[in-house]
């Protein structure tokens, strides 16, 4: 994957970023100072595909498509899984999802995947840091199309992609069929190797 150089960003961008990534991910809000430190020197690094990366130290934090919202990378995620929605595939998704397929609902709605708990409300404003995972890895609130969402795989520990819904839980489950994530970053794509040195 060819780059362009890194880029220092202007403090004022920086801030926009951090208000950004807190209205969008509002439990990073106990991490996020350990995650981008106030005096911090945050870079971006253009990418093909229009796609920007944003690294802290050279470590990757973010990507953004296209100026679509941030997705978090998923180193970020290895080092703070409690503060992203998640959803859970079984084990015949994996390899799929791993080679840069589709999500497809299936994955999901079969005996060793999770989405949230049946019945689970929407995001309620003021009630945003109350969500979480429960110990049958099902999210505590539907999410919504045009979420960002990470996606855990069964019988393993860490994330293995992140993407953005283009279907809401409760359609899936209802529908139990069709594509959820599209264009996920994955374990092992050229976004996971890529050197930010």
């Amino acid at each position: 994957m060819t780059t362009a150089p890194k880029q220092k960003l202007k403090s004022s961008v920086q801030r926009a970023l951090r208000q950004n990534l807190l209205a969008t991910y509002p439990l990073m809000t106990p991490v996020i100072d350990e995650i981008l430190p106030k005096k911090s020197s945050l870079e971006s690094m253009k990418l093909p595909d229009r796609n920007t990366l944003y690294v802290l130290d050279n470590e990757p934090l973010f990507y953004q498509q296209d100026g679509t919202g941030l997705l978090p990378h998923l180193r970020l995620v290895h080092r703070f899984p409690q503060a992203f929605p998640t959803i859970r595939i079984d084990r015949g998704a994996i390899r799929f999802v791993l080679s840069g397929a589709t999500l497809m609902a299936p994955g999901l709605t079969s005996k060793g995947g999770r989405l949230p708990v049946d019945g689970a409300p929407g995001l309620v404003e003021g009630k945003e840091m109350e969500q979480s995972v429960d110990e049958e890895g099902r999210w505590s609130r539907e999410l919504e199309k045009g979420e960002p969402v990470v996606i855990m795989a069964e019988g393993k520990e860490e994330a293995c992609a992140v993407g953005t819904l283009i279907m809401g839980t409760a359609e899936v489950k209802e529908k139990g069929k069709g594509p959820v994530v599209e264009d996920a970053h994955f374990l092992g794509d050229g976004l996971w190797k890529l050197s930010t040195d």
